[in-house]
C-alpha cells in the first residue's frame, strides 16, 4: 500500500503583506500575553490592543480565541507533522506500521505536556474546536492509516478518533496535577494499551 499524501496543515494561504503583517502582529502579541500573563488573558480585545490593530482585523482574521490559539499553535505543529510525515522512522516512514503509531502516540503525549496550557485555553473557548482543526485532521487521517496497515479488517476512522480521544488536554492536567502522574507513566501506560 502507497503511503497516503497528507499536507502538512497550519498553513496560512498566500497573502498580502500587509496582511501577513498584520497576522504576525496579532500571533506575537497572543504569545506575549500567554507568556506574561497566562492564555486566559488572551482576548480578542486583548490582542488586538496588544497588537495594536483594530479589533475587528483579529476577528476577521481568526473569528474567535480558539481559533486564534490553535493558530498560535500552528508553528509548532508544522515541525511536528513534518517529523511524522516525512522525518526519520521510526516516527517517520519506514518502520512498521505498529512501531510509527506507538512513537506517534509517544510524541503526541510529548506536544501536550509541553504546551497544554495553551492547548487548554484553546479547548475551554470552544469545546469542539478540537475536532475541526486542521492539527487534529491530520493526526487523525494519520492514525486511521496506521490503523488500516496494522488492521485491514477494522473502522479505521472510529478507531483513530477513539485512539486520539485520550490525548485531551483536560486529561493531562487531571492526571499530572491532580494524580501525579508522570510523562514517562503516561507513555509507559500508552504502550500497555498498544499491547497484543
Amino acid at each position: 500500500m502507497a503511503p497516503a499524501e497528507l499536507p502538512v496543515t497550519g498553513q496560512p494561504p498566500l497573502e498580502r503583506s500587509d496582511a501577513a503583517r498584520n497576522r504576525r502582529k496579532i500571533l506575537d502579541a497572543a504569545a506575549r500575553l500567554v507568556v506574561q500573563e497566562g492564555p486566559e488573558a488572551v482576548t480578542m480585545n486583548a490582542v488586538a490592543h496588544a497588537a495594536g490593530i483594530g479589533v475587528g482585523t483579529v476577528y476577521r482574521r481568526f473569528g474567535d480565541v480558539s481559533q486564534l490559539l490553535f493558530a498560535l499553535l500552528d508553528e509548532g505543529e508544522r515541525r511536528f507533522q513534518e517529523a511524522f510525515l516525512t522525518g526519520p522512522p521510526p516516527l517517520g516512514p519506514g518502520a512498521p506500521p505498529a512501531d510509527r503509531l506507538r512513537a506517534f502516540l509517544h510524541a503526541v503525549a510529548d506536544r501536550i505536556v509541553e504546551q497544554r496550557t495553551i492547548i487548554s485555553a484553546a479547548e475551554a473557548a470552544s469545546s469542539k474546536a478540537r475536532y475541526h482543526s486542521g492539527a487534529y485532521l491530520t493526526m487523525h487521517t494519520h492514525v486511521s492509516v496506521l490503523l488500516q496497515e496494522i488492521n485491514p479488517g477494522s473502522d479505521p476512522a472510529v478507531l483513530a478518533h477513539l485512539l486520539l480521544a485520550p490525548f485531551a488536554s483536560s486529561l493531562f492536567e487531571h492526571l499530572m496535577g491532580e494524580r501525579g502522574v508522570t510523562p514517562e507513566e503516561i507513555k509507559a501506560a500508552i504502550d500497555r494499551l498498544l499491547a497484543p
